[in-house]
């Protein structure tokens, strides 16, 4: 009896893609599906009360999109330069942008370059970490922004979502 050497539907390995992008001097990547567009860092309008992260509301084409400054988020420097960017993130139906450094590049990685969430002491939440990867003999952390809000930054995006634009 012939073997065969064509792959089983259960041996294709699937590639997934990620948004790699730069939050200071680390790199962080998202999956690409999340991902609706990368916008130049607009001007935004700052809502009152919110936490110190979380920068306004800007005008998308007409839509109003909560913006989150990433990385004051995750407790990281805020400098600003000329490939500061806003990810627009569609987490239906919660859409929300996220300020990074810059973008780097789109990563295609298969689950064996996924290593598991590393173990992490810390009293605040980090579960929004989902594994980490080596692109470039850096290391990337993958993130699940959804799961990064926390309850203040949920009714901060819920109560922007209220506001009208003029």
């Amino acid at each position: 009896m012939k073997e065969s050497t064509e792959k089983s539907p259960q041996n294709i390995t699937h590639n997934e893609s990620y948004l790699a992008f730069s939050l200071s001097t680390e790199r962080f990547a998202i999956p690409l599906l999340s991902a609706k567009e990368v916008v130049a860092l607009p001007e935004t309008t700052r809502v009152p009360h919110t936490p110190p992260h979380f920068l306004g509301i800007m005008n998308l084409r007409g839509q109003i999109i909560s913006v989150f400054d990433l990385r004051l988020k995750l407790g990281l420097p805020a400098d600003k330069d000329s490939e500061t960017s806003v990810i627009i993130c569609d987490f239906s139906p919660l859409c929300f942008g996220v300020v990074v450094n810059s973008i780097d590049t789109v990563l295609s990685l298969t689950e064996e370059q996924i290593s598991a969430r590393p173990e992490i002491e810390s009293r605040m939440n980090s579960e929004y970490i989902t594994g980490v990867t080596k692109s470039e003999d850096r290391l990337v952390l993958i993130l699940d922004l959804a799961k990064a809000l926390n309850v203040d930054d949920q009714l901060a995006i819920h109560n922007s979502r209220n506001l009208k634009t003029s």
